[in-house]
């Protein structure tokens, strides 16, 4: 299995931060925002990492991550020209994938539940990663059923469940196929949600629910947020038994 950590989008939400440098590169606590995505691959034991990310702050992300030889990875580098959705950033790695699966996480999603064992035991299909939250109509919502998704919403108005899909996807390798069938949505990108839902469709779309914190640091209350729970979660792993 290849990974693709997908960095890309215009920050718009945490600007001037971003005018500066890209957002995955932004303190979370003790630690660059992209150092919690990418340790859910390493984690996983994936090894062979695609990072994409828009040409402005390319070189800062490649400096700060180097070749990977230090973490015991190997880390490749592509250019999103546009921010033209999350499905078209994962197209993009058609070519490195290789004909193996994939799996797609965002460099600003925070997760605190360990996602190894789903990823490594993954054989086709596609598996997504649920999260219940409080406002679900934020995000793309899951119904489920005996373990199966049954059905996607993107950012419901009257959400059927509170089963927000996180920004960790795993594909196999069909998915580029798909993808390069898209039309852009009404924003003009191509959405991930419509390759999760493909997969939906044909009943073959698993997913695990996480039981602890998952933060999408794209705002600076979410990103003062992930910080003070990676702090509260340092503190609890050194505190005596």
């Amino acid at each position: 299995m290849k990974g693709v950590l997908i960095c890309g989008g215009s920050g718009t939400r945490l600007k001037p931060l971003t005018d500066i440098t890209n957002k995955s590169l932004l303190p979370v606590y003790d630690k660059p925002l992209i150092e919690y995505p990418l340790n859910v691959l390493l984690k996983a034991g994936i090894h062979d990492i695609m990072v994409i990310t828009g040409a402005e702050h390319m070189d800062q992300i490649a400096a700060y991550l180097g070749s990977g030889a230090s973490r015991g990875c190997h880390f490749s580098f592509c250019v999103q020209d546009k921010p033209k959705g999350i499905a078209q950033a994962l197209g993009l790695a058609e070519a490195f994938a290789a004909g193996d699966s994939v799996c797609a996480i965002l460099g600003d999603n925070v997760f605190f539940d360990d996602l190894s064992a789903p990823i490594k035991s993954f054989t086709n299909g596609a598996h997504l990663f649920l999260k219940e939250v409080h406002d679900p109509e934020r995000f793309g919502v899951a119904t489920m059923t005996n373990g199966i998704i049954t059905n996607i919403e993107e950012k419901p108005k009257s959400p059927t469940t509170n089963l927000a899909v996180t920004g960790c996807y795993v594909y196999d390798n069909r998915c580029f196929g798909f993808i390069r069938t898209m039309k852009p949505s009404k924003r003009g990108e191509l959405e991930i949600t419509d390759v999760s839902d493909w997969y939906v469709q044909q009943g073959q779309a698993k997913a695990m629910t996480l039981i602890k914190d998952w933060v999408d640091a794209g705002t600076f209350e979410s990103l003062f947020k992930a910080a003070e729970l990676v702090r509260a979660d340092k503190q609890a792993a050194t505190m005596p038994v």
